[in-house]
């Protein structure tokens, strides 16, 4: 992600040029679109960084359930649970795909 963001900020460096109508309002959806577009381009060329992604963010929703932090329906849950699951038998299936840590 570093590598991208590096790279990013010296094209935008040489392309130095304030269009016509810039508001902060521009720069603040600007930051949020290339963050995103970061997270999306490094989770693409990490498929074991994805499914570890998407198995933690099923695995908080029933807390913040039973926290009454953020309240959603059982099928919701269920749901997270099921991908959650999943998920979990991917990385047992498929040993290249658990995540690594060093």
């Amino acid at each position: 992600m570093e590598q991208v963001a590096h790279d990013r900020a010296k094209r935008e460096e040489s392309s130095s040029q304030v269009p016509l109508g810039y508001s902060v309002a521009d720069e603040e959806t600007e930051w949020l679109q290339s963050f995103l577009l970061l997270l999306f381009r490094s989770l693409k060329k990490h498929p074991p960084l994805l499914l570890d992604t998407v198995k933690n963010v099923c695995d908080i929703l029933n807390p913040l359930d039973q926290l009454g932090i953020y309240k959603s329906n059982p099928g919701l849950i269920g749901l997270g649970c099921l991908v959650s699951s999943i998920a979990g038998i991917i990385t047992v299936a498929y040993p290249q795909m658990k995540l690594k840590t060093h």
